[in-house]
């Protein structure tokens, strides 16, 4: 089996939760505390030793193989999809080794709870907004790139237009999701106080 196979089976897996994570922050929406209330539900899957160890290792693997193909292919990608597809994996693959190694941070060493306190935390100390407002935006925004130019090449031979259409919806969806993610976790949309033990964290 190919590298793009693994790769494209991994991604079956960092998908799952990706799903379930996106989900949780529309919760958000609604109120933290629902956001929180469905996280601990979900916990009791995702954070059960062996799935826990499959999907870190996915994530690992999606990003390791998804830069490699990137890097590998340089000279040979032609087309805007093909740079859109590579451009967006690349970021991704970026976002979630630091985003991961955070949250692992956050667990570990700061014996944290990485909830939403902890994502949004970044949000309410200066300077460090000017990063994480685009940092979580183009994340969002390359996720759905990514699954749309995916799309795009899974409906092969289908009509030109419809395959614009279903990367072009993804973006759009991907840019709807990632400004109201900013500006949840800005508390731009409900009540937020970050308790101080988060802040304290951008603080040291």
């Amino acid at each position: 089996m190919s590298l793009r196979v693994f790769h494209r089976s991994s991604a079956v897996v960092v998908a799952g939760f990706a799903i379930v994570h996106l989900t949780n922050h529309v919760m958000s929406l609604h109120a933290i505390t629902t956001h929180i209330a469905f996280m601990d539900i979900a916990r009791t899957v995702y954070r059960q030793p062996a799935i826990e160890f499959v999907l870190l290792a996915s994530v690992l693997f999606q990003c390791v193989s998804g830069l490699w193909m990137v890097v590998r292919g340089w000279s040979a990608r032609r087309g805007a999809v093909a740079w859109l597809q590579a451009v967006s994996g690349s970021y991704l693959a970026s976002f979630l080794l630091i985003h991961v190694g955070a949250i692992l941070l956050g667990r570990v060493a700061l014996h944290l709870d990485t909830n939403f306190y902890f994502a949004a935390a970044g949000f309410h100390v200066p300077p460090f907004q000017l990063f994480f407002i685009p940092y979580y935006f183009l994340a969002v925004v390359a996720l759905f790139t990514h699954a749309g130019c995916a799309c795009y090449w899974w409906l092969g031979d289908r009509s030109p237009r419809l395959r614009r259409m279903a990367l072009r919806v993804m973006v759009a969806i991907g840019c709807m999701a990632g400004v109201a993610i900013d500006l949840s976790l800005a508390g731009k949309l409900q009540p937020l106080t970050v308790p101080a033990k988060y802040l304290a964290a951008f603080r040291r």
